[in-house]
């Protein structure tokens, strides 16, 4: 019996002793990841050795980039999943927040693809962007790869407890971010000076944390962390013959405090791998590879070190994230807060979304990509959340402070020569969802454009217009005696309609117009001219105001408003002319119907053949010729019925009617690059279909050009030619049409 209690308790000291051993042993450690920009990167295949090692991370913490790869660990992905989600992003797109175009309303697609600049107003002055991006692509992202973790409010209680840090742009103070909406949290710590736009969170305006603390040793520390590995991408202050680039310039001068604080930080941290990243910058996003190779060999050089202390930890099973959750939802209801400006409908019908849809995680960021490409909201925060019946999708919207711009743009071609784009826009100034915008074009034509619209979303939206537009050219003049002569053209137009939109591509509208013309010449005057008898200096071939009915239907899926390389474009347009002030008296009612369709298909993402079809025909009695079609010229801002063909002077040709097809081949021999070869082909007749024979007269013309794609819009220079003359064209434009 003696026996038998002195060996129960040896049994249980053993116990007591082996329990105190492994709970001494279960060390806490603490993992810190430093800012870099695309230096980060190397925070990956640092943690994929750290994992080799079997070391189990318990607390994380980063800046920047840093807090990027932090709050992924921390919400359950592991090095790998990490390896492929890096290795998948298009990192300049997603920094630029380049949209794709049919993310664009319809409005913007016709009115706002002019402009080389656009300049913010705030307090009745004119200042500069913020940053190049207002960073919705990379809330977007974020939110997706932790929408698994949505619910939770608290980092401390995620997967693995969390904390990053920014700067508050206010005071110059850091501000730990340890709660909130993870994907904003951690975007306001990564929102790099002049790159990504200053968050604002509970009232504080935050941006990058590696400002003011580059490295969180301590606030991982302060979580509970025995041991802290930590992973540095800091290089050191670069020398004066480095810094030759404004990024360069940004970077050393976030590093001034970071460089300043680190070998006080380095003696608070156990294990310290430190990639050699120097050669490369916070945009260096094409040498991934190169970086993530710096990341394994400098955690390969502590792999001892990682072992040992994963030996004293206990092993627990890690789970891997679910990264196809949500690929489809049913949506049971939408929620939506923080819009003022822009009524529910609105945001609404941007997104394209309606409860008892069913939809994909792809169609949902399509449709905050639609949202965001309006330019009225700073971000677009989303949530889903499963309930009995599907799927509650809640928006949280950050309207812009700032609603007025001023827009410029300059333009060159043979036609309406030199002008200046001076543009002003307001937003909701009269209603919500409105928009004011007027421009007035200086130059060699003076021209005015003048645009309100009020955009109701799902419902018919209002619209108002008025437009003065004017040039001068040679133009061809059937007489015995005058073979040209130089034609003064002014239209002033104003317009009222509603108009409604579907899916971004499709809008059918209809209205009233008041249109007047003059259209005279005083190469002769009226006297000398023997079908006039006004006594006149001018001769006026009009001067008439008509009011019209009109209507329309347009669809625009074009990727790019010039040099297309896929898409499809309708333009059908319907003019009742109702009544005239009848200058020439001789006006009776009548009706046009003008169609324009075009289609775009690019093989091998360098051959674009591009087609283009138009055609107009004249319903009912029309004796003004300026009131006919007419073809001829180069150039892509004719009005009313002008229509360009290339080989033939401008107007050249003039009748009721016409037919006009061309096929244009088009080669990206450099980015932005183009040589384009065009034939076009056209009947232009008062007996359009020629009982049949529809290809007798037919005219044709051909082009050569080349053309690139810049800031300031598309610069040509095109050679054209016809075999049914002897005459040849070139022309040249630089700049957005307007």
């Amino acid at each position: 019996m003696q026996k038998i209690l002195i060996l129960a308790f040896i049994c249980s000291v053993n116990l007591v002793f082996s329990q105190e051993i492994t709970e001494k042993e279960d060390i806490k450690v603490g993992l810190v990841l430093s800012g870099g920009g695309a230096k980060g990167l190397a925070h990956v295949a640092a943690i994929k050795v750290i994992e080799e090692a079997g070391i189990r991370i318990d607390y994380v913490g980063g800046t920047s980039m840093g807090a990027i790869i932090a709050s992924l660990y921390a919400s359950g992905y592991n090095a790998n999943q990490l390896d492929s989600i890096i290795k998948s992003i298009d990192f300049y797109k997603l920094l630029t927040n380049d949209l794709p175009r049919k993310s664009k309303p319809f409005y913007e697609k016709e009115s706002g693809e002019k402009y080389a600049l656009t300049l913010p107003i705030n307090n009745k002055k004119v200042g500069i962007p913020t940053a190049l991006s207002e960073g919705q692509n990379v809330l977007n992202l974020l939110t997706r790869l932790t929408q698994h973790v949505n619910n939770i409010n608290n980092f401390n209680k995620l997967p693995i407890p969390f904390v990053c840090v920014a700067t508050n742009l206010e005071t110059g103070k850091q501000e730990i971010l340890n709660k909130g909406f993870l994907p904003e949290a951690v975007k306001a710590s990564g929102s790099f000076p002049t790159l990504l736009a200053p968050v604002e969170i509970d009232g504080k305006l935050l941006t990058d944390g590696g400002i003011v603390n580059n490295f969180p040793v301590e606030e991982v520390k302060a979580m509970g962390a025995d041991i802290i590995i930590g992973i540095d991408i800091q290089g050191g202050l670069e020398s004066k013959e480095e810094l030759n680039s404004a990024v360069r310039i940004l970077d050393q001068i976030v590093g001034f405090q970071m460089y300043k604080n680190s070998d006080a930080k380095y003696n608070k941290v156990d294990v310290l791998i430190q990639p050699k990243v120097d050669t490369y910058n916070v945009v260096s996003f094409d040498k991934i590879e190169e970086i993530m190779l710096e990341g394994d060999r400098a955690s390969r050089e502590k792999f001892n070190e990682l072992k040992n202390l994963a030996n004293r930890q206990i092993k627990k099973e890690t789970k891997k994230v679910n990264t196809n959750s949500y690929q489809k939802f049913h949506i049971d209801r939408i929620e939506i807060e923080g819009n003022k400006y822009y009524t529910r409908a609105y945001i609404l019908g941007k997104l394209n979304l309606k409860k008892k849809d069913t939809t994909s995680y792809k169609m949902l960021i399509e449709s905050i990509n639609n949202l965001s490409a309006t330019g009225n909201f700073e971000s677009v925060q989303y949530k889903i959340v499963d309930n009995n019946d599907g799927s509650v999708v809640k928006f949280k919207v950050k309207e812009h402070k700032i609603s007025n711009f001023l827009k410029l743009g300059v333009h060159y071609d043979d036609f309406y020569k030199t002008g200046i784009l001076l543009n002003t826009t307001f937003k909701h100034i009269l209603f919500k969802n409105d928009v004011v915008a007027a421009d007035v074009i200086l130059g060699d034509n003076i021209r005015y454009n003048f645009n309100y619209f009020i955009d109701n979303g799902f419902y018919w939206s209002f619209g108002l217009k008025s437009r003065f537009n004017s040039f001068n050219s040679d133009v061809n003049f059937e007489d015995g005696t005058i073979n040209k002569i130089n034609l003064e053209y002014e239209d002033f137009t104003n317009q009222a309609y509603f108009q409604t939109v579907f899916n971004r591509k499709f809008a059918i509208g209809v209205g009233l117009e008041h249109k007047s013309i003059k259209a005279y010449t005083e190469t002769i005057t009226s006297l000398e001219y023997e079908q006039l008898t006004v006594n006149e200096e001018r001769l006026y071939f009009d001067k008439s105001g008509y009011l019209n009915l009109i209507g329309y239907l347009k669809i625009d899926t074009y990727d790019k408003k010039y040099f297309q390389k896929k898409g499809f474009y309708l333009n059908a347009d319907f003019r009742w002319y109702l009544s005239s002030s009848d200058y020439n008296k001789n006006f009776v009612s009548f009706s046009q119907l003008k169609g324009k369709l075009g289609v775009a298909h690019t093989f091998f993402n360098k051959l674009t053949t591009h087609f283009n079809s138009e055609a107009g025909i004249t319903i009912g009695d029309n004796d003004n010729r300026v009131l006919d079609y007419n073809v001829g010229g180069y150039g892509e801002n004719y009005i009313n019925n002008f229509t360009p063909l290339f080989g033939y002077d401008f107007a050249e040709l003039s009748a009721n009617s016409f037919l006009k097809s061309a096929l244009t081949i088009r080669y990206e021999f450099l980015p932005k690059n183009y040589f384009s070869v065009t034939a076009n082909y056209a009947r232009v007749e008062r007996d359009l279909f020629n009982e049949g024979r529809i290809f007798d007269n037919t005219k044709s013309g051909y082009m050569a050009g080349y053309g690139l794609d810049t800031f300031l819009g598309p610069v040509e220079i095109n050679y054209s030619w016809s075999p049914d003359h002897n005459l040849k064209y070139w022309y040249f434009n630089v700049g957005y049409w307007f």
